[in-house]
């Protein structure tokens, strides 16, 4: 699969690096440097490009911008149309500590309107970067951890739920896109588990039915 990187900071430096070496054709875009762009292709071997030419090939697309990039990131990728994108862009302030859309509304729910072309699905927005790589490293191991996968578009889930499997996760099938509305408030309980409390942020979180 040709995946296109929007935003190569924590999150879609290590997806993406991560899904180079599961033999994913992998472009990362959209950082403060191209020579950081650089680094992250070489060390994977996947390349670096514009906004548009990560878009221009890509089976799918990862958002993972920080929200207040995401209208410049957008104006770069054009309308989107028929594209599918896998965000894990939550709506935070600029300190990344409050939510500026919340219970009423989502920041899944607003990226749809802004680009409605596009094919949205949401997903690794609940799990800690730091996480990533411990995850893949015991990937094939009996009780992955979850990560919850939530959109309306099937096949723009179903081709979360495949890359979620790549990194080594279970996807966790959490409804429609509506739901984002009570899963990206539940994000920042995240941050509270893996920050703030003792253990380090490797955290990760697996849900059990009773029988």
């Amino acid at each position: 699969m040709k995946i296109g990187i929007l935003g190569s900071g924590l999150m879609g430096g290590k997806l993406g690096t991560i899904w180079a070496r599961c033999g994913h054709e992998v472009t990362f875009a959209y950082a403060r440097s191209g020579a950081k762009l650089e680094r992250l292709a070489a060390a994977c071997g996947g390349r670096a490009g514009s906004v548009a030419e990560a878009v221009a090939e890509a089976d799918a697309l990862l958002l993972a911008v920080p929200w207040p990039r995401v209208p410049d990131v957008l104006e770069q990728a054009g309308d989107l149309a028929g594209r599918t994108v896998v965000s894990c862009t939550l709506p935070l302030d600029g300190s990344d500590s409050q939510l500026v859309i919340g219970t009423t509304s989502s920041g899944a729910e607003e990226l749809a309107r802004l680009r409605p072309r596009a094919r949205w699905v949401s997903a690794f927005s609940t799990t800690p970067s730091e996480s990533f790589f411990p995850v893949f490293e015991g990937k094939g191991r009996a009780d992955p951890p979850h990560v919850m996968i939530y959109g309306d578009d099937a096949a723009a889930k179903s081709t979360a739920f495949a890359l979620a499997r790549d990194v080594g996760f279970e996807p966790q099938e959490t409804g429609g896109m509506r739901n984002a509305r009570f899963v990206e408030p539940f994000a920042l309980a995240t941050v509270e588990l893996a920050y703030v409390q003792p253990g380090g942020p490797a955290w990760t979180y697996r849900f059990t039915k009773l029988r």
